[in-house]
């Protein structure tokens, strides 16, 4: 597995090795072995998949507060993603940078995304399926989120959604008094 760093502190696009012939291809997408050499967490709690059936479905950007921080490793199994994180960390020299990538059933692509940065993602076609790998649980009462347009971050989207969640649209901008 490939490692590449992305601008944010502590987060990796992880590009797996693909094994191809005639059958189709093959790629690792954890080792727990693999990951402590990477230095990267080991212990995932907890697997979830989305399936989005229309291209602009965004979900985000979400979080969750201290204690309960989740490291998430996110792939697209089917289709096409714009994929984003910023860092929520006040105390990371990357504090409310971004970064986004595009992640799809073609380039295998993961992100790796350190616990106290907010995750959320486009589909950017159809029937797009997102895998996340997580560790830690989900704790409604310390989860949180930011607009996917907050002028705080200046997320620069491909294209603009055209479906997302009633709690996604009424998240209020980030304010920095509530620390990620």
């Amino acid at each position: 597995m490939q490692l590449k760093e992305v601008g944010i502190e502590g987060a990796y696009l992880l590009v797996p090795q693909v094994a191809r012939d005639d059958r189709g291809t093959f790629a690792r997408t954890f080792s727990s072995k693999e990951f402590e050499q990477l230095g990267l967490v080991t212990t995932l709690d907890q697997c979830a998949i989305s399936h989005n059936p229309q291209k602009g479905t965004l979900r985000g950007l979400h979080y969750q507060l201290k204690p309960f921080q989740e490291i998430k490793i996110v792939r697209c199994s089917r289709g096409s993603i714009f994929d984003v994180l910023v860092d929520l960390r006040e105390e990371s020299p990357t504090y409310k940078n971004w970064f986004g990538v595009e992640l799809s059933e073609n380039n295998l692509q993961m992100l790796y995304i350190p616990g106290g940065c907010a995750h959320g993602f486009i589909s950017l076609i159809d029937n797009s399926e997102v895998f996340y790998q997580i560790s830690g649980s989900y704790n409604p009462e310390f989860a949180r989120g930011v607009p996917w347009n907050d002028p705080a971050f200046g997320i620069s989207w491909p294209i603009q959604p055209t479906l997302m969640s009633q709690k996604d649209r009424e998240c209020l901008p980030y304010r920095e008094r509530e620390r990620a």
